[in-house]
């Protein structure tokens, strides 16, 4: 079995160990793989993992000895599954390994939005409090979350981990989710209601033709001038100039996006000079223990297809 690494920087920049994945065969790793390379990287390989990298058609065609392509996340949108499925090619991907860590980024933006501890900090350090004459002061509103709607969108794995957070901090919860449950005390709502009544809007649900760019002007319309938007989901939920539109008209008390519809971003994206929003690089999900988690769970993968049960297949 030889195994390819194409991009493998993001999930292991070195402070990670490959070894274990070096018992399952021979092991090529490589940091980064431009789309110009992948065929003369690729074209001996039996198995290949990648993370965002993208295999079309036309790439899977000439790779006949491909039997395996694990990806290294839980979306596998960069794999054309059909195409690897008319193959014989098993792709399988890898669940739940950052639940905890994107639920704490949740709050963090949510809490640097709320009690902008950032930018007080610079201001202490530029000498702003030795200057004054009171004992504190405080640049932008402070808000408490206790007693806020917390609008949950997607409720698995993460949304779940959102919600426990959110009681803890006292918060009520609204929930829309494609399948409601019942009997769980969740209120499920539809999506012009969440967006009407919570104070903070969190989306966590994958990205489909069907919901691509759905948090669009009609939805913003309907939010209190003080709620916040939260997206550690997928960039493309957002219509992002119509979400540009309502922070620079002060419709909308501010955004904290881990995500953008292109990454890295093009320089004329609008978001990158709205007012009251806060852009992280897509690092949600990067603390080392669920790094750990995603590697050790995609070598399991392997390990499992190779014993001859695999696990986890999406193709």
């Amino acid at each position: 079995m030889h195994i390819v690494v194409l991009d493998g920087y993001t999930l292991n920049p070195g402070d990670l160990d490959w070894s274990p994945l070096e018992s399952l065969g021979t092991v090529a790793i490589h940091d980064r793989t431009a789309a110009d390379q992948v065929l003369d990287r690729a074209r001996d390989a039996t198995v290949l993992l990648v993370n965002k990298l993208v295999l079309n058609r036309q790439t899977l065609e000439q790779l006949p000895s491909l039997q395996y392509i694990g990806v290294t996340a839980t979306g596998y949108n960069n794999v054309d599954v059909q195409a690897a499925r008319e193959r014989d090619i098993t792709v399988t991907n890898v669940k739940g390994y950052g639940s905890d860590s994107v639920a704490q980024m949740t709050f963090a933006l949510l809490l640097e939005l709320t009690q902008h501890v950032g930018l007080h900090n610079e201001s202490v350090r530029a000498g702003d409090w030795a200057a004054i004459d009171d004992f504190c002061y405080w640049k932008r509103p402070l808000v408490e979350l206790a007693g806020k709607t917390l609008g949950i969108v997607g409720y698995g794995d993460i949304g779940q981990k959102v919600a426990e957070i959110g009681r803890a901090f006292g918060m009520q919860l609204i929930v829309n989710r494609r399948q409601p449950s019942s009997g769980d005390g969740i209120r499920y709502v539809d999506l012009p209601t969440l967006f009407a009544e919570s104070d903070v809007v969190t989306l966590h649900c994958p990205m489909t033709d069907e919901n691509k760019g759905f948090v669009n002007r009609e939805l913003l319309h309907r939010m209190k001038p003080s709620a916040f938007l939260l997206n550690t989901s997928r960039g493309g939920l957002i219509t992002e100039a119509d979400l540009t539109e309502a922070l620079n008209e002060g419709r909308l008390a501010g955004a904290g996006l881990d995500v953008l519809s292109v990454e890295p971003p093009k320089t004329g994206n609008p978001l990158l000079g709205a007012r009251n929003v806060l852009i992280t690089p897509h690092i949600a999900w990067a603390t080392l223990e669920a790094r750990q988690r995603l590697l050790t769970m995609a070598i399991d993968n392997l390990r499992t297809y190779k014993e001859g049960y695999p696990q986890n297949v999406v193709s």
